[in-house]
């Protein structure tokens, strides 16, 4: 199989790196400080989604700022200490394509971002945060706004997910999906194509955009 396009937009955590580690450690703590049991934060979807988004599902309105910068913090203290690696084929794929191709769309907010993949010397000339957008995935909006940056049509680029919110804001905004089964069970993920991570593709930069092909 092979997919042409014109851009590839990356998710970062799932996709590109992983930083699940960091995440269960510092929200796990962020929990504990705001007394919120583990029922209560099991109800609650935390991957793929804006800090905010989590947070306005746990906490009252007038705690909502103080706690996301709180879990924000966490996380940007942690990134030093082992809280982010890479994940299978995501520097070989990378490096494979023109820098004006590809975007890192994150629900993630731009100082975490920065500084996870700043981690990994991931640098990307397109980056989609939480602070950028009004409305985070599984809305389209992040998406959209990735393709209006690298002055692509939507149609013509593709969405590279792990989590089923990422893959639901790829097919709203009429792109197609790759999803990688790095956090959840391929079954769990609806997408044009679904392989284990990166390193199960290859990419080829032509005149007439990018073919991302599976390998053998």
């Amino acid at each position: 199989m092979t997919i042409h396009a014109d851009a590839l937009l990356f998710d970062n955590d799932g996709t590109l790196v992983s930083s699940l580690d960091s995440v269960r450690r510092c929200w796990t703590r962020w929990a504990g400080e705001y007394g919120i049991t583990a029922e209560e934060f099991g109800r609650v979807e935390l991957h793929g989604r804006t800090a905010v988004e989590i947070v306005a599902d746990l906490l009252p309105a007038h705690l909502v700022p103080e706690a996301v910068a709180r879990v924000e913090r966490l996380e940007v203290e942690d990134v030093p200490r082992g809280g982010v690696r890479l994940l299978p084929g995501t520097r070989d794929f990378l490096d494979s394509l023109p820098a004006d191709r590809w975007a890192v769309v994150t629900s993630a907010t731009r100082r975490l971002a920065e500084a996870r993949l700043g981690a990994v010397d991931i640098r990307p000339k397109a980056l989609i945060c939480a602070d950028d957008v009004t409305h985070g995935k599984p809305d389209p909006e992040p998406y959209l706004l990735a393709a209006r940056q690298l002055g692509v049509d939507p149609a013509r680029c593709v969405v590279f997910e792990d989590a089923p919110a990422g893959l639901r804001a790829g097919r709203a905004a009429g792109m197609t999906t790759v999803a990688l089964a790095t956090t959840h069970p391929a079954g769990e993920l609806d997408a044009d194509l679904v392989v284990r991570d990166l390193s199960a593709l290859s990419a080829l930069a032509t005149d007439g955009g990018v073919e991302i092909s599976v390998r053998d």
